[in-house]
């Protein structure tokens, strides 16, 4: 997965954006405004940050070397992806929707009736 296939998936969540609070080389995607990812423009190769439960995270982790706790985040409850080609791009999906949908879990319901 490149980082064009990475940002259009992203974008193609119900309410997201993006933008760059970080400085030039961080893409942030957010939900109503809640940030689910972090890409890191210039790493290479390509890694993101994605929320994660934090059971999940440690066996993910266990898994596969490429996923480490998030740089620069609460270790419990994010993960570092690097796209190394070592995970499947279903796999890269599936912990994208999760970060997705753990923030979408943790608004408020009158934002979550509305986002659905």
């Amino acid at each position: 997965m490149n980082i064009e296939t990475l940002r259009e998936y992203c974008l193609s969540q119900k309410a997201v954006t993006e933008d760059f609070p970080f400085g030039e080389t961080t893409l942030v995607f957010r939900v109503l405004n809640k940030i689910f990812l972090l890409v890191a423009l210039d790493a290479n190769p390509l890694q993101f940050n994605a929320k994660c439960d934090p059971e999940k995270a440690i066996e993910l982790r266990e898994e596969y070397e490429a996923i480490k706790p998030g740089y620069h985040m609460n270790k419990k409850h994010w993960n570092t992806v690097v796209i190394d080609g070592s995970i499947s791009t279903k796999l890269i999906k599936e912990m994208i929707d999760d970060s997705y949908n753990l923030i979408v879990q943790s608004l408020p319901k009158k934002l979550r009736e509305e986002l659905l």
